[in-house]
């Protein structure tokens, strides 16, 4: 669905994307990582046809930037991370301006409209005055707009930037269902939490530089340098942490002020299974033993090296 190749953008001396090879098929939520600065928009654009690479190619649906802007404008729904919207108008005449715009029928568009507001859980404010919205409302217009001509591609740029909590989350479910379409999605964030559940793949750019792009479960174990174990034990915590470091499985181990013993395991161990046994039969009773969780803040962490342009 979305293909690049050698894609590059220079401004003078400043090289905003470096070379960045990406491949997506149909499905794929990717979640494109990055600090402000790093390139992420500036390769949306490319891809959305806004904004002609120096280097390089890509290609919708098959369909070259170069020769098919018209056909790929077509496909694609771009949401900026900030768009204005027009006063005196209510809700669903904003929508029906844009799905002419678009071309849909006319025939169709209030049907179309309908749709895409109970789609953003927005149908409650279908006559509200548009420019009355919150910032968490208007997002979620905002992504009811870029839907009305059922595009196949997304390219949501920063949806959660700005919002609080709450709406934060409704984003995020929004996100969910956009997956379950089967639509193909490029959300990029600077925010890991908000991607750590939605997102089928990541791409972690860094200075133009596209450093990491997998699957999420693969890009979880490239960032794990060895398992850290959380335990924590009934009284005679100093007992554990010394039979701990007898253990030719661990390679470290430190007990914080709440008792709480982290083990981390030598670099090749995988399997620790006969650690509880250790414990067990040294007279410990256990009462948490869990491996710590990787997750998307650890990995951008262990696999950036916090460049910016």
């Amino acid at each position: 669905m979305i293909e690049t190749s050698q894609l590059t953008k220079r401004y003078g001396d400043l090289i905003a994307v470096n070379h960045i090879d990406l491949k997506l098929k149909e499905g794929d939520v990717f979640g494109f990582i990055g600090p402000n600065g790093s390139g992420k928009t500036t390769t949306m654009r490319m891809i959305a046809t806004l904004l002609q690479p120096d280097y390089g190619e890509a290609y919708v649906c098959g369909k070259s930037i170069y020769t098919h802007a018209q056909e790929i404008r077509r496909l694609v729904g771009f949401m900026p991370d900030f768009f204005g919207v027009y006063e005196d108008m209510t809700v669903v005449e904003y929508l029906e301006f844009f799905a002419a715009a678009y071309r849909v029928k006319p025939e169709s568009r209030r049907k179309v409209v309908e749709e895409k507001l109970e789609l953003v859980d927005m149908a409650f404010k279908r006559d509200a005055m548009v420019n009355q919205l919150s910032r968490g409302q208007t997002q979620r217009i905002g992504l009811a707009r870029v839907m009305l001509h059922d595009p196949q591609v997304l390219l949501l740029d920063e949806p959660a930037s700005g919002l609080d909590p709450r709406a934060r989350i409704e984003i995020r479910n929004l996100l969910k269902r956009l997956g379950s379409m089967k639509k193909t999605v490029i959300v990029s964030s600077h925010i890991l939490p908000e991607l750590a559940d939605v997102c089928t793949r990541v791409g972690m750019i860094e200075k133009g530089n596209l450093i990491v792009d997998g699957y999420v479960d693969e890009v979880m174990r490239k960032a794990r340098q060895r398992i850290l174990l959380h335990i924590r034990v009934k009284g005679e915590t100093d007992k554990a942490a010394a039979l701990l470091e007898q253990s030719d499985l661990v390679d470290s181990v430190n007990v914080t002020s709440t008792a709480l013993i982290e083990a981390g395991l030598k670099p090749e161990v995988e399997d620790y299974s006969d650690i509880p046994q250790l414990l067990l039969e040294g007279g410990c009773r256990l009462t948490l033993f869990r491996e710590e969780e990787t997750n998307l803040e650890t990995a951008f962490m262990e696999l950036t090296k916090g460049l910016v342009q």
